[in-house]
C-alpha cells in the first residue's frame, strides 16, 4: 500500500483553508447583525448595510455547506 503524501497534504490544506474562510464569513455576519442591534439600542433605526451583510455572509456559508453535501453525496450527482 501505497500514500500520495502531497495529495494528502493538498486535500488537508485545503481544508483547513475552506473551515477557516467558512467560520470567518460566518463571524462577519454576525457582525452585521451585531451592528443592527447596536443602532436599535443607540438611535432607535435599523441600518440595511447590516441585514445585508449579514444576509450575504449567511448566505455563503449556506451555499458552502450545500456544496459539500452535493460532494458527498452520489445521488446528487
Amino acid at each position: 500500500m501505497s500514500l500520495d503524501w502531497n495529495a494528502l497534504g493538498e486535500v488537508f490544506a485545503v481544508s483547513v483553508g475552506v473551515t477557516v474562510g467558512v467560520v470567518v464569513v460566518f463571524a462577519l455576519g454576525v457582525l452585521g447583525i451585531a451592528q443592527v442591534e447596536t443602532a436599535r439600542e443607540q438611535d432607535g433605526g435599523t441600518h440595511a448595510l447590516g441585514f445585508a451583510q449579514a444576509g450575504l455572509c449567511f448566505l455563503a456559508c449556506a451555499a458552502v455547506v450545500a456544496y459539500g453535501i452535493y460532494l458527498i453525496v452520489p445521488q446528487f450527482h
